[in-house]
């Protein structure tokens, strides 16, 4: 029991948070966006919709810095917008960087550290922590963070793995954005990578402020490969 014990405490930290580019600014000397950009209001509606029918997603989450509660440092994998999903992490536990791989279908979850097999548990020893299909829910995921998202300005264009994009920055409520970074207060400040075709979200950073000794740091979320085929079974 220690050792399923500090696996599921590694994994609550990656659940905490389940979330190179070139720029090309088009900003003038005074600071204000360029008129030829579209407007931040359209391309953050715009982003929403598209990103509220997605159906399954890569991901690759990761935390720079030293934030408040979140050991994770990184982690990869497949989600689908039933909450499956299936990847590996990276925690920081007692000093130490530990690795993981998880599965998660429906209401059961399989984790397995550095050694030893899958553990299988109930997803409800997690879920007061983070509920893992709000991701791609169109009502509490990312698509609702988009649509709720206040004060935007699209700042510039830029290449995310190839993809031309557009940069907007944003502030968002942590009403909205709990689901998706759970633990976060007052107004979060981001940045939101559009996809020039098709509007959906390529790439999306969250600066969280200091918190006691944590200094604060940057959550990055992308997604890539949307709407694939994903098969997500139990490990065997």
């Amino acid at each position: 029991m220690p050792r399923t014990r500090a696996l599921l405490a590694g994994f609550t930290a990656l659940l905490f948070v389940l979330t190179g580019c070139t720029s090309k600014s088009k900003e003038d000397d005074a600071g204000k966006a360029d008129p030829n950009l579209p407007a931040a209001d359209g391309l953050l509606k715009e982003s929403a919709t598209a990103m509220g029918g997605i159906t399954s997603a890569k991901f690759l989450i990761t935390a720079d810095g030293t934030i408040a509660g979140v050991a994770l440092k990184r982690a990869d994998g497949v989600l689908t917008k039933e909450g499956n999903a299936q990847g590996t992490a990276q925690v920081e536990q007692m000093g130490a960087t530990v690795d993981m791989a998880f599965t998660i279908v429906g209401q059961t979850m399989w984790l397995k550290g550095p050694t030893g097999d899958y553990q299988q548990l109930p997803l409800a020893l997690a879920a007061s922590v983070y509920d893992p299909s709000a991701i791609l829910s169109p009502d509490r995921g990312i698509a609702k963070v988009l649509g709720t998202a206040t004060n935007g300005k699209t700042e510039a264009t830029e290449s995310v793995d190839g993809q031309e994009a557009y940069r907007v920055s944003t502030d968002n409520s942590s009403q909205t954005l709990a689901n998706v970074v759970p633990g976060v207060t007052g107004s979060v400040p981001g940045k939101f990578w559009i996809a020039k075709d098709g509007k959906k979200l390529l790439k999306a950073a969250f600066t969280l402020p200091a918190v006691g000794e944590a200094k604060g740091g940057t959550v990055t979320i992308t997604f890539k490969e949307f709407d694939a085929p994903a098969t997500i079974a139990p490990p065997k």
